[in-house]
């Protein structure tokens, strides 16, 4: 009896190509959903003390959603967006022209949303007499026109705090021989709580609920208030960076946080951003003491 081989070898051959098709198939990448996956995000470090708060309860809503945060610094941040690294960062201010440009060449939209308002604080050892500081002053210092013997002190030379107050004091270098950029914001607070004749600057936002690791320095420290002589509302006033002195446009220093996603879907990155804009995420904001975009709504019942 003559035995054929040629269905068998059908089969075979048929199995073999919905092998290569699964194979194929699953070698697709995994898109994030709104509220699943795993997406990267790179975040101004800046702001890793209201992002984490931010982060832990939305994980905790949504068990499925892992954004992997990487913290840097402001310069770095931008970068890893323009180098197609990742394509959702936090930052506190809009994306420029010329960086614009270069997601338009790449058909890349960026869909900003500003979620929160934080202050710049200065801050003192608690040892120190100062109390108050204005706007004048804070920029004769920076340019070296003071004749403070004080060492300031601020984060590191690529951060946005940088940024800002080269742009307050319209010194690009920021290199006179008292002034001097450290590793980190809780460098900074640690410098100025042991260190009398300093003048710290910093995030509000490192300095309300602080981590353990450097609790005890802030206890060491004293926010002083600011003038702006310039301002049209008080500018014989000093204020102290609080949500009501931001929501009053009376507190001289402040910088907006904005998410910003180009990926051009609805995915982890627009997940995050509407949770951050959501009366919950706006509540975290607000009890961390910085200011919301928009301030929740408080509920009372009056019972008869």
């Amino acid at each position: 009896m003559k035995i054929s081989f040629k269905p068998l070898l059908a089969g075979l051959a048929l199995l073999t190509v919905l092998q290569g098709c699964e194979q194929s198939t699953s070698k697709k990448p995994v898109l994030d959903g709104f509220a699943s996956g795993t997406a990267p995000f790179s975040v101004d470090e800046s702001f890793s003390p209201i992002i984490d708060e931010e982060l832990y309860i939305f994980k905790a809503m949504f068990t499925a959603a892992n954004p992997v945060i990487s913290y840097k610094p402001e310069a770095e941040v931008v970068n890893d967006l323009l180098n197609d690294k990742v394509r959702v960062i936090i930052l506190s201010r809009n994306l420029d022209t010329a960086e614009l440009g270069v997601l338009k060449r790449r058909s890349l939209t960026a869909d900003t949303i500003k979620f929160a308002v934080d202050a710049i604080s200065i801050i003192v050892n608690q040892a120190s007499n100062d109390t108050t500081i204005s706007v004048k002053e804070i920029k004769n210092m920076l340019n070296g026109k003071s004749k403070t013997d004080k060492n300031i002190v601020f984060d590191n030379p690529n951060s946005s705090l940088v940024r800002y107050l080269k742009t307050l004091s319209g010194n690009h270098e920021l290199k006179q021989k008292n002034i001097y950029a450290l590793s980190s914001s809780k460098e900074v607070i640690k410098y100025v709580s042991t260190h009398p004749n300093s003048v710290g600057i910093t995030g509000f936002s490192w300095l309300n609920d602080p981590d353990k690791d450097y609790a005890d320095a802030v206890d060491k420290v004293k926010i002083v208030g600011v003038r702006d002589e310039n301002s049209r509302i008080a500018p014989n006033e000093y204020f102290k960076p609080s949500q009501t002195t931001l929501v009053q446009h009376t507190y001289p220093l402040s910088r907006s946080l904005y998410i910003i996603d180009c990926t051009g879907r609805k995915g982890l990155g627009s997940g995050f951003a509407s949770f951050l804009a959501s009366e919950r995420g706006q509540r975290i904001i607000l009890k961390s003491g910085l200011l919301p975009d928009s301030i929740p709504q408080r509920e009372i019942n009056i019972i008869h």
